[in-house]
Protein backbone atom coordinates (compact mmCIF):
# COMPACT_ATOMS: atom_id res chain seq x y z
CA UNK A 1 0.00 0.00 0.00
CA UNK A 2 1.26 3.65 -0.93
CA UNK A 3 0.36 6.56 0.16
CA UNK A 4 2.24 9.91 -0.78
CA UNK A 5 1.36 13.56 -1.83
CA UNK A 6 0.20 14.13 -5.00
CA UNK A 7 2.43 16.21 -6.12
CA UNK A 8 4.92 14.06 -5.56
CA UNK A 9 5.43 12.65 -9.17
CA UNK A 10 6.24 16.40 -10.51
CA UNK A 11 2.74 16.88 -12.08
CA UNK A 12 2.87 20.39 -11.01
CA UNK A 13 -0.06 20.54 -8.80
CA UNK A 14 -4.16 20.35 -9.64
CA UNK A 15 -4.97 20.59 -13.02
CA UNK A 16 -6.52 24.28 -13.83
CA UNK A 17 -9.45 22.34 -15.57
CA UNK A 18 -10.22 19.81 -12.97
CA UNK A 19 -13.53 21.67 -11.23
CA UNK A 20 -14.81 22.26 -15.26
CA UNK A 21 -14.38 18.62 -17.04
CA UNK A 22 -14.70 16.53 -13.48
CA UNK A 23 -11.97 13.73 -14.93
CA UNK A 24 -9.57 13.97 -11.84
CA UNK A 25 -11.79 16.30 -9.39
CA UNK A 26 -9.88 14.59 -6.33
CA UNK A 27 -6.77 15.95 -7.49
CA UNK A 28 -6.73 19.01 -4.88
CA UNK A 29 -6.42 16.83 -2.29
CA UNK A 30 -2.71 14.34 -1.49
CA UNK A 31 -3.05 11.43 -2.51
CA UNK A 32 -2.50 9.64 0.86
CA UNK A 33 -5.52 11.84 1.99
CA UNK A 34 -7.39 10.41 -1.38
CA UNK A 35 -6.39 6.51 -0.38
CA UNK A 36 -7.38 7.40 3.31
CA UNK A 37 -10.60 8.66 2.74
CA UNK A 38 -11.44 5.59 0.55
CA UNK A 39 -10.34 3.34 3.11
CA UNK A 40 -13.00 5.47 5.28
CA UNK A 41 -16.11 4.54 2.89
CA UNK A 42 -15.13 1.04 2.67
CA UNK A 43 -15.07 0.74 6.59
CA UNK A 44 -18.60 2.30 6.49
CA UNK A 45 -19.72 0.46 3.75
CA UNK A 46 -19.06 -2.95 5.03
CA UNK A 47 -19.13 -2.33 9.04
CA UNK A 48 -21.81 -4.46 9.67
CA UNK A 49 -19.09 -8.04 7.68
CA UNK A 50 -16.34 -6.02 9.61
CA UNK A 51 -17.86 -6.36 13.02
CA UNK A 52 -18.79 -10.08 12.11
CA UNK A 53 -15.38 -10.96 11.33
CA UNK A 54 -14.74 -9.56 7.73
CA UNK A 55 -10.76 -8.38 7.28
CA UNK A 56 -10.99 -5.16 5.23
CA UNK A 57 -7.79 -4.74 4.31
CA UNK A 58 -6.25 -1.17 3.68
CA UNK A 59 -6.48 0.11 -0.18
CA UNK A 60 -3.76 -0.83 -2.54
CA UNK A 61 -2.39 2.61 -4.28
CA UNK A 62 -0.36 3.16 -6.97
CA UNK A 63 3.26 3.86 -6.64
CA UNK A 64 3.07 6.77 -9.51
CA UNK A 65 -0.62 7.55 -9.54
CA UNK A 66 -0.40 10.14 -12.78
CA UNK A 67 -0.53 9.90 -16.45
CA UNK A 68 -2.28 6.00 -15.61
CA UNK A 69 -5.21 5.92 -17.98
CA UNK A 70 -4.17 4.23 -21.47
CA UNK A 71 -7.24 4.89 -23.10
CA UNK A 72 -8.06 8.28 -24.24
CA UNK A 73 -11.27 9.49 -25.97
CA UNK A 74 -11.77 13.10 -27.39
CA UNK A 75 -14.75 14.72 -28.95
CA UNK A 76 -14.54 17.27 -31.68
CA UNK A 77 -17.23 19.86 -32.45
CA UNK A 78 -16.92 23.37 -34.12
CA UNK A 79 -16.00 26.58 -32.55
CA UNK A 80 -16.28 29.86 -33.40
CA UNK A 81 -15.87 31.47 -36.41
CA UNK A 82 -12.03 33.46 -37.14
CA UNK A 83 -11.51 36.37 -39.38
CA UNK A 84 -10.77 34.91 -42.67
CA UNK A 85 -14.37 32.55 -42.23
CA UNK A 86 -12.75 29.20 -40.78
CA UNK A 87 -14.29 27.67 -37.58
CA UNK A 88 -11.90 26.46 -34.95
CA UNK A 89 -12.07 23.29 -34.04
CA UNK A 90 -12.90 22.04 -30.08
CA UNK A 91 -11.77 18.99 -28.38
CA UNK A 92 -10.85 18.44 -24.95
CA UNK A 93 -13.62 16.55 -22.47
CA UNK A 94 -17.07 16.94 -22.02
CA UNK A 95 -18.28 18.77 -18.96
CA UNK A 96 -19.79 16.90 -15.90
CA UNK A 97 -23.66 15.92 -17.43
CA UNK A 98 -23.65 17.98 -20.18
CA UNK A 99 -21.96 18.04 -24.21
CA UNK A 100 -20.43 21.13 -23.57
CA UNK A 101 -16.79 20.60 -24.24
CA UNK A 102 -14.08 21.88 -21.93
CA UNK A 103 -10.69 22.58 -23.96
CA UNK A 104 -7.59 20.39 -22.84
CA UNK A 105 -4.16 21.09 -23.62
CA UNK A 106 -2.93 18.20 -21.22
CA UNK A 107 -4.48 15.85 -18.71
CA UNK A 108 -2.80 14.54 -15.57
CA UNK A 109 -4.09 11.07 -15.47
CA UNK A 110 -3.87 10.53 -19.13
CA UNK A 111 -1.54 8.62 -21.00
CA UNK A 112 1.08 11.31 -22.01
CA UNK A 113 1.72 9.55 -25.87
CA UNK A 114 -1.47 8.99 -26.22
CA UNK A 115 -2.43 13.10 -25.50
CA UNK A 116 0.41 13.52 -28.31
CA UNK A 117 -1.89 11.81 -30.83
CA UNK A 118 -5.08 13.56 -29.54
CA UNK A 119 -2.78 17.06 -29.83
CA UNK A 120 -1.78 16.03 -33.17
CA UNK A 121 -5.33 15.26 -35.56
CA UNK A 122 -6.72 19.07 -34.70
CA UNK A 123 -3.94 20.74 -37.33
CA UNK A 124 -4.32 17.33 -39.61
CA UNK A 125 -8.15 17.72 -40.11
CA UNK A 126 -7.50 21.83 -40.87
CA UNK A 127 -4.84 20.40 -43.39
CA UNK A 128 -7.18 17.34 -45.37
CA UNK A 129 -10.47 19.37 -44.38
CA UNK A 130 -11.64 17.27 -42.17
CA UNK A 131 -14.66 18.91 -40.50
CA UNK A 132 -15.42 18.14 -36.90
CA UNK A 133 -18.97 17.17 -35.87
CA UNK A 134 -21.76 19.03 -35.13
CA UNK A 135 -24.39 17.50 -33.00
CA UNK A 136 -27.01 20.02 -33.16
CA UNK A 137 -26.93 19.46 -36.72
CA UNK A 138 -25.67 16.45 -37.26
CA UNK A 139 -23.37 17.49 -39.67
CA UNK A 140 -19.37 17.48 -40.22
CA UNK A 141 -17.55 14.85 -40.23
CA UNK A 142 -14.94 13.55 -37.60
CA UNK A 143 -17.12 12.47 -33.81
CA UNK A 144 -14.58 11.77 -32.06
CA UNK A 145 -11.01 10.04 -31.62
CA UNK A 146 -10.13 6.90 -29.06
CA UNK A 147 -6.49 6.55 -28.35
CA UNK A 148 -5.56 2.96 -26.95
CA UNK A 149 -1.72 2.44 -25.79
CA UNK A 150 -0.57 -0.92 -24.93
CA UNK A 151 1.35 -0.43 -21.30
CA UNK A 152 3.72 -2.86 -22.00
CA UNK A 153 4.24 -2.80 -25.65
CA UNK A 154 3.99 0.62 -26.72
CA UNK A 155 1.76 0.10 -29.78
CA UNK A 156 -0.85 2.29 -30.06
CA UNK A 157 -4.07 1.99 -32.04
CA UNK A 158 -6.29 5.44 -33.42
CA UNK A 159 -9.53 4.71 -33.63
CA UNK A 160 -11.32 7.53 -35.90
CA UNK A 161 -15.32 7.76 -35.30
CA UNK A 162 -16.80 9.48 -38.30
CA UNK A 163 -20.00 10.89 -39.64
CA UNK A 164 -20.32 8.74 -42.42
CA UNK A 165 -17.73 6.06 -44.49
CA UNK A 166 -16.28 8.35 -47.33
CA UNK A 167 -13.01 9.59 -45.76
CA UNK A 168 -10.92 10.65 -48.99
CA UNK A 169 -7.79 11.55 -47.40
CA UNK A 170 -7.60 8.48 -45.31
CA UNK A 171 -4.34 7.13 -46.72
CA UNK A 172 -2.71 10.88 -46.48
CA UNK A 173 -4.03 11.64 -43.25
CA UNK A 174 -2.92 8.47 -41.72
CA UNK A 175 0.91 9.23 -43.00
CA UNK A 176 0.80 12.18 -41.86
CA UNK A 177 -0.10 11.26 -38.47
CA UNK A 178 2.40 8.12 -38.08
CA UNK A 179 4.85 10.95 -39.06
CA UNK A 180 3.90 12.62 -36.63
CA UNK A 181 3.15 10.32 -33.84
CA UNK A 182 5.71 7.42 -34.91
CA UNK A 183 3.87 5.01 -31.88
CA UNK A 184 1.09 4.92 -33.75
CA UNK A 185 0.78 1.28 -35.22
CA UNK A 186 -3.14 0.96 -36.34
CA UNK A 187 -5.48 3.45 -37.35
CA UNK A 188 -9.11 1.85 -37.72
CA UNK A 189 -12.31 3.91 -39.01
CA UNK A 190 -15.67 3.54 -37.01
CA UNK A 191 -18.44 4.42 -38.80
CA UNK A 192 -21.32 6.21 -36.72
CA UNK A 193 -24.03 7.95 -38.39
CA UNK A 194 -27.14 7.50 -35.58
CA UNK A 195 -27.97 10.97 -33.21
CA UNK A 196 -26.86 9.23 -30.22
CA UNK A 197 -24.24 9.20 -27.03
CA UNK A 198 -23.15 5.77 -27.98
CA UNK A 199 -19.26 6.78 -28.84
CA UNK A 200 -18.89 3.55 -31.00
CA UNK A 201 -20.85 2.53 -34.07
CA UNK A 202 -20.98 -0.85 -35.74
CA UNK A 203 -19.20 -0.23 -38.88
CA UNK A 204 -15.37 -0.30 -39.07
CA UNK A 205 -12.58 -0.68 -41.74
CA UNK A 206 -8.87 -0.47 -41.15
CA UNK A 207 -7.28 2.49 -42.38
CA UNK A 208 -3.04 1.72 -41.13
CA UNK A 209 -1.54 -1.90 -39.70
CA UNK A 210 -3.04 -4.69 -38.34
CA UNK A 211 -6.25 -2.80 -36.95
CA UNK A 212 -5.31 -4.40 -33.46
CA UNK A 213 -2.52 -3.75 -30.80
CA UNK A 214 -0.92 -6.45 -28.16
CA UNK A 215 -0.46 -5.87 -24.59
CA UNK A 216 1.02 -7.56 -21.94
CA UNK A 217 -0.94 -8.44 -18.52
CA UNK A 218 -0.20 -11.10 -15.96
CA UNK A 219 2.38 -12.54 -18.06
CA UNK A 220 0.07 -13.07 -20.69
CA UNK A 221 -0.70 -11.42 -24.44
CA UNK A 222 -3.43 -9.71 -24.99
CA UNK A 223 -5.11 -8.51 -28.32
CA UNK A 224 -6.98 -5.15 -28.28
CA UNK A 225 -9.18 -3.72 -30.90
CA UNK A 226 -11.20 -0.68 -30.67
CA UNK A 227 -14.45 -2.61 -29.80
CA UNK A 228 -12.40 -5.09 -27.27
CA UNK A 229 -12.99 -4.48 -22.87
CA UNK A 230 -9.50 -3.79 -21.62
CA UNK A 231 -8.92 -1.92 -18.43
CA UNK A 232 -7.83 1.54 -18.63
CA UNK A 233 -5.19 1.41 -15.89
CA UNK A 234 -2.93 -1.92 -16.85
CA UNK A 235 -0.44 -1.18 -13.71
CA UNK A 236 -3.51 -1.17 -11.11
CA UNK A 237 -5.22 -4.01 -12.90
CA UNK A 238 -2.20 -6.47 -12.46
CA UNK A 239 -2.50 -5.69 -8.85
CA UNK A 240 -6.27 -6.34 -9.04
CA UNK A 241 -5.93 -9.58 -11.05
CA UNK A 242 -2.51 -10.98 -8.63
CA UNK A 243 -5.03 -10.15 -6.02
CA UNK A 244 -8.04 -12.09 -7.04
CA UNK A 245 -5.52 -14.83 -7.59
CA UNK A 246 -4.44 -15.09 -4.14
CA UNK A 247 -7.61 -14.74 -3.03
CA UNK A 248 -8.48 -17.50 -5.01
CA UNK A 249 -6.35 -19.96 -3.66
CA UNK A 250 -5.55 -22.08 -7.12
CA UNK A 251 -4.14 -25.59 -6.74
CA UNK A 252 -4.03 -26.95 -9.82
CA UNK A 253 -7.13 -29.64 -9.42
CA UNK A 254 -10.23 -26.53 -9.45
CA UNK A 255 -13.01 -26.20 -12.14
CA UNK A 256 -13.31 -22.45 -12.29
CA UNK A 257 -16.09 -20.46 -13.96
CA UNK A 258 -15.32 -16.75 -14.96
CA UNK A 259 -18.80 -14.90 -15.42
CA UNK A 260 -19.12 -11.77 -17.33
CA UNK A 261 -15.69 -13.05 -18.72
CA UNK A 262 -15.79 -10.30 -21.28
CA UNK A 263 -12.70 -10.36 -23.95
CA UNK A 264 -11.73 -13.08 -20.93
CA UNK A 265 -8.63 -11.65 -19.30
CA UNK A 266 -9.64 -12.92 -15.06
CA UNK A 267 -10.38 -16.54 -16.26
CA UNK A 268 -6.76 -16.97 -19.13
CA UNK A 269 -4.80 -15.49 -15.92
CA UNK A 270 -6.63 -18.01 -13.82
CA UNK A 271 -6.00 -20.64 -16.36
CA UNK A 272 -2.13 -19.91 -16.11
CA UNK A 273 -2.13 -19.89 -12.56
CA UNK A 274 -3.33 -22.96 -11.02
CA UNK A 275 -7.07 -23.52 -12.27
CA UNK A 276 -7.60 -27.22 -13.91
CA UNK A 277 -10.32 -26.08 -16.27
CA UNK A 278 -11.86 -22.25 -17.27
CA UNK A 279 -15.01 -21.91 -18.43
CA UNK A 280 -15.93 -18.27 -19.63
CA UNK A 281 -19.40 -17.18 -19.98
CA UNK A 282 -20.35 -13.53 -21.55
CA UNK A 283 -23.53 -12.23 -23.49
CA UNK A 284 -21.36 -10.56 -25.86
CA UNK A 285 -20.31 -12.44 -28.83
CA UNK A 286 -17.75 -10.21 -30.43
CA UNK A 287 -16.04 -10.55 -26.65
CA UNK A 288 -15.83 -14.34 -26.66
CA UNK A 289 -14.68 -14.68 -29.81
CA UNK A 290 -11.66 -11.60 -28.64
CA UNK A 291 -11.91 -14.36 -25.27
CA UNK A 292 -11.30 -17.71 -27.03
CA UNK A 293 -8.57 -15.87 -29.51
CA UNK A 294 -6.34 -14.88 -26.52
CA UNK A 295 -6.92 -18.23 -25.23
CA UNK A 296 -5.23 -19.80 -28.95
CA UNK A 297 -2.55 -17.24 -28.92
CA UNK A 298 -1.62 -18.23 -25.22
CA UNK A 299 -2.06 -21.87 -25.70
CA UNK A 300 -4.07 -22.08 -22.99
CA UNK A 301 -6.05 -25.20 -23.79
CA UNK A 302 -7.86 -25.72 -20.54
CA UNK A 303 -10.22 -23.03 -21.44
CA UNK A 304 -13.41 -22.91 -23.10
CA UNK A 305 -16.17 -19.62 -23.62
CA UNK A 306 -19.74 -19.68 -24.15
CA UNK A 307 -22.02 -17.06 -25.44
CA UNK A 308 -24.80 -16.77 -22.93
CA UNK A 309 -26.45 -14.85 -20.56
CA UNK A 310 -24.75 -15.91 -17.37
CA UNK A 311 -27.70 -16.36 -15.24
CA UNK A 312 -29.20 -18.68 -18.42
CA UNK A 313 -25.47 -20.70 -18.17
CA UNK A 314 -25.51 -21.00 -14.19
CA UNK A 315 -29.03 -22.17 -13.95
CA UNK A 316 -28.16 -24.65 -17.05
CA UNK A 317 -24.96 -26.19 -15.01
CA UNK A 318 -27.17 -26.49 -11.99
CA UNK A 319 -29.94 -28.60 -13.95
CA UNK A 320 -26.77 -30.93 -15.34
CA UNK A 321 -26.30 -32.33 -11.76
CA UNK A 322 -22.67 -32.54 -12.37
CA UNK A 323 -20.16 -31.44 -10.11
CA UNK A 324 -20.24 -27.82 -9.17
CA UNK A 325 -17.15 -25.35 -10.10
CA UNK A 326 -14.79 -24.74 -7.23
CA UNK A 327 -14.43 -21.28 -8.26
CA UNK A 328 -16.05 -18.60 -9.48
CA UNK A 329 -14.95 -14.77 -10.56
CA UNK A 330 -17.23 -12.25 -10.88
CA UNK A 331 -16.65 -8.83 -12.32
CA UNK A 332 -20.15 -7.50 -13.10
CA UNK A 333 -21.35 -4.19 -14.26
CA UNK A 334 -21.74 -1.10 -12.02
CA UNK A 335 -25.55 -2.52 -11.30
CA UNK A 336 -24.07 -5.62 -9.63
CA UNK A 337 -25.31 -9.33 -10.73
CA UNK A 338 -29.04 -9.84 -10.97
CA UNK A 339 -31.25 -11.74 -8.62
CA UNK A 340 -31.98 -14.32 -11.09
CA UNK A 341 -28.02 -15.07 -11.52
CA UNK A 342 -27.55 -15.23 -7.66
CA UNK A 343 -30.11 -17.07 -7.10
CA UNK A 344 -28.64 -19.64 -9.79
CA UNK A 345 -25.01 -19.02 -8.50
CA UNK A 346 -26.17 -19.85 -4.83
CA UNK A 347 -28.10 -23.02 -5.58
CA UNK A 348 -24.94 -23.86 -7.88
CA UNK A 349 -22.82 -24.02 -4.72
CA UNK A 350 -19.08 -23.16 -5.71
CA UNK A 351 -17.13 -23.54 -3.00
CA UNK A 352 -15.18 -20.61 -2.90
CA UNK A 353 -16.20 -17.14 -5.10
CA UNK A 354 -13.83 -14.43 -5.87
CA UNK A 355 -15.93 -11.15 -6.49
CA UNK A 356 -14.47 -8.33 -8.25
CA UNK A 357 -16.34 -5.27 -8.26
CA UNK A 358 -16.26 -1.34 -9.56
CA UNK A 359 -19.23 -0.46 -7.26
CA UNK A 360 -18.41 -1.54 -3.54
CA UNK A 361 -22.04 -0.47 -2.56
CA UNK A 362 -23.96 -2.62 -5.31
CA UNK A 363 -21.30 -5.41 -4.06
CA UNK A 364 -22.49 -4.95 -0.80
CA UNK A 365 -25.87 -6.19 -1.31
CA UNK A 366 -24.80 -8.57 -3.83
CA UNK A 367 -22.76 -10.07 -0.93
CA UNK A 368 -26.02 -9.68 1.54
CA UNK A 369 -28.39 -11.90 -1.04
CA UNK A 370 -25.54 -14.69 -1.20
CA UNK A 371 -25.18 -15.13 2.51
CA UNK A 372 -28.50 -17.11 2.61
CA UNK A 373 -27.04 -19.55 0.56
CA UNK A 374 -24.35 -20.02 3.75
CA UNK A 375 -21.47 -17.98 2.39
CA UNK A 376 -19.05 -15.84 4.35
CA UNK A 377 -16.97 -13.49 3.52
CA UNK A 378 -13.37 -13.47 5.04
CA UNK A 379 -11.68 -10.85 3.35
CA UNK A 380 -12.31 -7.91 0.98
CA UNK A 381 -9.54 -5.87 -0.33
CA UNK A 382 -9.73 -2.61 -2.29
CA UNK A 383 -7.24 -1.23 -5.10
CA UNK A 384 -7.25 1.94 -6.03
CA UNK A 385 -7.72 2.04 -10.00
CA UNK A 386 -8.54 5.38 -10.62
CA UNK A 387 -6.57 7.72 -8.13
CA UNK A 388 -7.89 11.55 -8.47
CA UNK A 389 -11.49 10.42 -8.56
CA UNK A 390 -13.86 8.81 -6.11
CA UNK A 391 -14.22 5.21 -7.94
CA UNK A 392 -13.14 2.11 -5.95
CA UNK A 393 -12.20 -1.48 -7.16
CA UNK A 394 -13.00 -3.92 -4.46
CA UNK A 395 -12.40 -7.55 -4.40
CA UNK A 396 -14.64 -10.11 -2.08
CA UNK A 397 -13.96 -13.64 -1.41
CA UNK A 398 -16.67 -15.85 -0.28
CA UNK A 399 -16.84 -19.45 1.67
CA UNK A 400 -18.95 -21.96 1.48
CA UNK A 401 -19.62 -21.89 5.66
CA UNK A 402 -19.39 -25.37 7.62
CA UNK A 403 -23.05 -25.23 8.17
Amino acid sequence: MVRQPSQSSGAGGPCPQAARCGACNGAAVSYGEQLAAKDARMAQLFADLAAGGTELRPIRGMDDPFHYRDKVTTPFAPGKRGPNGGREILWGMYAPGTHRIVPKESCLIENRAAQEVIRALPPLMKRYRVAPYDEDRCTGFLRHAVVRVGHESGEMLVTLVTNGEQFPASKAFCRDLVKRCPGVTSVVQNVNTAATNTILGQRERRLYGPGFILDTLCGLSFRISSQSFYQVNSTQTAVLYERAMALAALDGSQRVIDAYCGTGTIGLVAASRGAAEVVGVDSVASAIRDAAQNARHNGLANTRFVTADAADFMAGRAAEGGPAPDVVFLDPPRAGCSPAFLETLGALGPQRIVYISCNPRTQRDDLGRLARFGYEVPVIEAVDMFPHTEHIESIAVLRKGEG
